[in-house]
């Protein structure tokens, strides 16, 4: 008998709606958690998961009806402090530091300790580096409480963000993908801390895409889709089949797609030579083909974005050339490069890619709104038709155009983003990280729209930390180490894809035994 059958749950959430204005979020969700359990939450992005948290968080209030129950006891979540105070708390993907404040004073934020216990004293700084060294001792913290937060690195600050929550006695905390910034050692750290948390007695509420994780990390999973309660799966019921059909609802065979021609290796769409910039590329040349999908993997820091940004002109070149059909290209700046027909996809779609505070519409047409322009003034009709056939042909979930594309999930966001490049009507398409911080559904829908513009022609590179998916839609991998490419697998070269021959020359490791032998 598992823990959570021994004892009554800690958390109960009951038949819990929410309503924006046309929007229905939630639709009778429920969800029980139990103390000493890792319970995961999945679902499509926009299935309601980041909603559910915040009327559990208190940043939202639940349609009426609804009831959230702890310990037994009906309770109301009318804000974040009702909900501290209950002993939840919620570890958001941007963390919610002040980075020029201590780690103490980031632990004690909206509880100082102040000098004599009097409400408005002076604030005690050396009480509270005090009354927290147990708490950052006790998860294994290498910085103090006096460490300015600015001063560390992301996956530290995390666990100021944990530490936080454990020193203010909460009791359920929720973690919104976490690993997402963490490099693969800060992500073995962090599994390592919530199991001793789970241990511990508390309940973790888990939210992420990433599959291998969820079954790591889960005693149960409970899916969401488009609002719903779908169901609960147990750790021995796990497996890739039933959680996938939970979450969307459609079978999901294929889902790497490679259905397009093989790439005529004499037939180069774009040509890079020695291409390298004053800090961490050091000479890179390949040849992408048309019809080609070109992956490029690498550890974090290999330097595969800077290359990328480098071949778009965002950054400046120290040296090398870029050719498209043969003919050199001097790209000063991005605008350059979109004219030549190569196109780039940011990995940081919210703060290099998107316009956040305009709608879907204006951010699918905002690079190609010149062409609507007659006499000076813009031509609104046919903006709106391009959007409204991008919308269909991307299958992009909005109520209509004219939402604000930051209300949107990040599945959605990145289709509207990718909409807006293929408007221009590339030669050449970069994708760095296409996927990342999107649901399996619209993964499957990107591979889908990757796979088509390779039949159509394209050339296309694919940045990705994901191995499972550079070997799912490349046809070719480069791998980079150290800002130079240490090998290529696949395509013409005889040498299969696997992850084991991407890490061997990711890492080096091959070179190392063959050295050592």
């Amino acid at each position: 008998m598992s823990r959570s059958e021994q004892t009554p749950p800690l958390l109960e959430m009951r038949g819990i709606s929410k309503t924006f204005p046309g929007v229905r979020a939630l639709d009778n969700v429920r969800l029980s958690v139990w103390p000493g359990e890792v319970h995961s939450l999945m679902g499509e992005n926009g299935a309601g998961k980041s909603t559910l948290m915040k009327i559990l968080s208190g940043a939202y209030q639940a349609d009426a009806g609804g009831e959230i129950v702890l310990d037994g006891k009906t309770v109301v979540i009318d804000g974040p402090l009702a909900a501290r105070e209950l002993g939840v708390a919620v570890i958001y993907q941007e963390l919610s530091l002040a980075p020029n404040l201590s780690v103490a004073e980031n632990i004690h934020a909206g509880r100082e300790l102040r000098r004599g216990g009097r409400r408005f004293g002076m604030v005690d700084r050396a009480a509270m580096e005090r009354g927290c060294e147990d708490v950052l001792k006790r998860l294994g913290a290498s910085f103090g409480p006096a460490t300015l937060v600015g001063s560390l690195s992301i996956a530290e600050r995390q666990l100021v963000e944990i530490a936080r929550a454990v020193h203010s006695d909460a009791r359920i905390i929720v973690m919104d993908e976490p690993t997402t910034p963490l490099s693969s050692r800060e992500t073995e750290r962090l599994f390592k801390l919530i199991r001793q948390l789970r241990e511990e007695g508390l309940a973790i509420i888990y939210i992420s895409h990433r599959m291998a994780e969820i079954y790591e990390l889960s005693d149960r999973v409970s899916v969401l889709r488009d609002g719903s309660y779908v169901g609960t799966l147990m750790r021995d019921e796990l497996n890739a089949e039933s959680l996938v059909g939970m979450m969307v609802g459609r079978d999901i065979s294929g889902f790497y797609k490679k259905e397009h021609a093989p790439y005529d290796p004499g037939k180069a769409v774009l040509t890079v030579r020695d291409v390298a910039d004053h800090n961490r590329v050091r000479g890179c040349s390949l040849d992408l083909h048309a019809g080609e999908v070109l992956g490029i993997a690498g550890l974090v820091g290999a330097g595969r974005t800077e290359l990328a940004r480098l071949i778009f002109g965002a950054e400046q070149r120290a040296r090398g050339e870029i050719a498209i059909d043969g003919r050199t290209l001097a790209v000063h700046g991005p605008r350059d490069a979109i004219e030549a027909g190569l196109v780039y996809l940011t990995e940081d779609r919210k703060h290099q890619g998107l316009f956040l505070d305009m709608s879907v519409r204006d951010n699918i047409n905002v690079a190609v709104a010149g062409r609507d322009a007659r006499f000076g003034v813009l031509d609104l009709a046919r903006g709106a038709s391009r959007a409204k056939d991008s919308i269909r042909a991307l299958s992009i979930r909005v109520p209509n155009p004219r939402v604000n594309v930051g209300a949107l999930s990040g599945g959605n966001q990145q289709k509207v983003l990718l909409s807006r490049l293929l408007e221009t009507k590339p030669r050449v398409l970069i994708l760095d990280e296409p996927t990342r911080g999107v649901d399996i559904g619209a993964k499957s829908e990107i591979y889908r729209i990757i796979n088509d513009l390779a039949k159509a022609g394209v050339g296309i590179i694919v940045i990705s930390s994901e191995l499972p998916e550079i070997i799912g839609v490349a046809d070719r991998v480069l791998v980079m180490r150290e800002g130079m490419f240490a090998g290529e697998l696949g395509g013409y070269t005889g040498k299969p894809i696997t992850q084991e021959a991407i890490i061997e020359l990711a890492t080096g490791s091959q070179n190392a035994l063959d050295e050592a032998a």
